[in-house]
């Protein structure tokens, strides 16, 4: 049975949120990036990544019958460089991202463990797959997470990383960007490709999304000429500083886009959401759709 926006609902308030410190803590065994992969991350598209892919199109497009527009495709390079996308409102982000970029090479995530770890057998799943580099929040730093992405880069893939860092933001419009993915990109200097995305934050059957690939471009060319292009002592405040202006530009140039798709996504108000609740929590946590 679908949900009736109209019929009066009694919903448990959302369950109180764990940290993903006392996750981590509990398990044991919280690995992160590389350490947690164990091997180089792969670039080519071996079998079991296509299969995921076909099988995954037909569980979007043929059951759920999402409607994804994308544009800028030709912008794309041929790979080694990072993907930051916004805004990210949802589960359906990396889908989005994955079908706006070819089978190869291979987009590599730096994903949420916590929220992503939710059972044995879906981390034994996506560790066997690939194409996540889990972090635990709260860590020492991002070191481990620079070597992931220097090993994705290196062998000609795309790193992926979504720079709010929470599913929780306005609706059609980006939320504050953190600083790390703008000190990978500092550090790494690899080219960077901006993706906006929007109508990922409410899901139900026959709900358009839409993404746009914007042009290549770099931490230098963003910031412009009030960058001397030197850059400042690894994890000193300089160095801070510089990659929260880099932040900025990345939202400065992703902000107006994201406005700019929302419209297409919205259906008018007495179109039917059927199965909107389920499907907008299908793997996260439950709370409210107004977020």
């Amino acid at each position: 049975m679908g949900d009736d926006p109209a019929r009066p609902r009694h919903d448990r308030p959302p369950p109180g949120r764990v940290s993903p410190e006392a996750l981590a803590r509990a398990r044991g065994d919280a690995r992160e990036g590389l350490d947690w992969l164990r091997r180089q991350p792969e670039v080519r598209a071996t079998i079991q990544y296509r299969a995921a892919r076909i099988l995954a199109r037909l569980v979007l497009f043929g059951i759920f019958r999402f409607r994804i527009r994308v544009e800028g495709r030709e912008h794309l390079p041929r790979g080694g460089y990072l993907l930051i996308g916004a805004a990210h409102r949802g589960w359906m982000d990396p889908f989005l991202v994955l079908h706006a970029l070819p089978p190869a090479p291979r987009a590599w995530f730096l994903g949420s463990a916590a929220s992503t770890f939710s059972s044995r057998w879906r981390e034994r799943l996506i560790h066997w797959i690939g194409g996540l580099l889990p972090v635990w929040r709260g860590g020492i730093g991002i070191d481990q997470h620079l070597r992931a992405a220097e090993a994705v880069l290196e062998a000609g893939g795309v790193f992926v990383q979504m720079p709010e860092g929470t599913v929780s933001g306005p609706v059609g419009r980006i939320g504050p960007f953190r600083t790390g993915a703008a000190l990978i990109a500092l550090r790494t200097g690899a080219p960077i490709v901006p993706l906006a995305m929007a109508g990922t934050e409410e899901l139900y059957l026959g709900r358009r999304m839409a993404a746009r690939v914007l042009p290549s471009t770099s931490a230098s060319a963003l910031l412009g000429e009030t960058w001397d292009g030197v850059l400042a002592e690894p994890g000193s405040r300089a160095e801070l500083d510089l990659a929260r202006r880099l932040s900025d530009c990345l939202a400065d140039l992703l902000g107006p886009v994201v406005l700019e798709l929302h419209p297409w996504t919205v259906d008018p108000a007495g179109h039917p959401r059927r199965f909107r609740r389920r499907l907008t929590w299908l793997f996260l946590a439950p709370g409210r759709l107004d977020r």
